[in-house]
């Protein structure tokens, strides 16, 4: 069994544990394939909560220990190393690039939305017996009239993808119908809009905040009075003040702040779409059903497009 000394002296050792990252390593990040970028935005999250506790952690002691201050620092350094390869990784997309000319969007959150959203994606079909698309790197495994590349022709697309489309519903034993980490992203650029909203260089703060007295003024109205009783029905609440708001068929405000930064994230992801689908096709995509069938004339298309 090792003694405290021989720990302690391990430790000592062993101090500075994280490799930084050195240009080469970093430049080579344009060469990561989605799947390789999607698990590094994923782990940078995750090394920025455990680095944010750490510092937690650190603040709260009035004299903070060593090692808990080292830990703080490993983390902050392995952060910026990934920050800097996610740079380079979203520089070589156009939509991330155009993504992060949008004030509140950062080379983080474009690497994932470049990683995660594909305009032109091959979807398996009818697997051939024994092979299925997923275990080649071929782009065109299945030559036939069933598999192929299914282009994502509207934002709605994306964003049922995303996991923002009200009429899906995720039953019990069934595979979940959106992709998880593309919501949380969504989450986080609503989140980004909301605080920037009130900054002079804001663009979808704005929608956010539209929407949100427009919900306030609806959910005072008694308009989500359906939502209301549905909840009631699907959710057991055990807090009363909320409970008595949802029986006055109102829904809280949590809520309602939650619908208005889902509809500045739409809004974004409706134009990241447009980006994307011009870049891959070298044509605009096909106008809203709205614009195009119903005569409705009010379109705000992509700020800063074309870059």
């Amino acid at each position: 069994m090792a003694t405290a000394i021989n720990i302690e002296e391990d430790i000592s050792a062993n101090w500075e544990l994280v490799k930084r990252l050195n240009k080469d390593l970093r430049d080579s990040a344009y060469l990561l394939d989605k799947s390789e970028a999607r698990y590094l935005v994923d782990l940078y999250y995750t090394v920025q909560e455990q680095r944010q506790r750490a510092a937690s952690q650190t603040r709260g002691n009035t004299e903070p220990h060593e090692l808990t201050t080292w830990l703080f620092n490993q983390f902050k350094a392995l952060e910026n190393d990934m920050k800097k390869a996610l740079v380079v990784y979203a520089s070589s997309s156009v939509p991330a690039q155009w993504a992060q000319s949008i004030h509140g969007i950062g080379p983080v959150i474009a690497a994932g939305l470049a990683a995660h959203i594909d305009v032109n994606p091959w979807r398996c079909k009818a697997p051939i017996k024994g092979i299925t698309c997923k275990s080649t790197k071929h782009p065109d495994p299945h030559k036939n009239e069933v598999c192929g590349h299914y282009p994502v022709h509207t934002a709605g697309g994306v964003w049922r993808f995303a996991g923002l489309d009200p009429t899906l519903v995720w039953e019990k034993g069934e595979k979940r119908p959106w992709n998880a980490r593309l919501k949380r992203l969504a989450w986080i650029i609503g989140d980004s809009f909301k605080k920037q909203r009130n900054s002079p260089k804001d663009f979808y703060g704005k929608f956010y905040d539209y929407r949100k007295q427009s919900e306030i003024a609806k959910n005072m109205a008694g308009d989500f009075a359906p939502l209301a009783a549905k909840s009631l029905e699907s959710r057991t609440i055990k807090d009363k003040d909320l409970k008595a708001t949802y029986e006055a068929g109102r829904l809280p405000d949590g809520r309602i702040d939650l619908r208005a930064m889902r509809y500045a994230e739409k809004i974004f992801l409706s134009h990241y779409h447009h980006v994307a689908y011009e870049d891959h096709f070298g044509t605009p995509p096909p106008k809203p059903y709205v614009i195009e069938h119903l005569g409705h004339t009010k379109y705000v298309g992509p700020p800063n497009w074309p870059l």
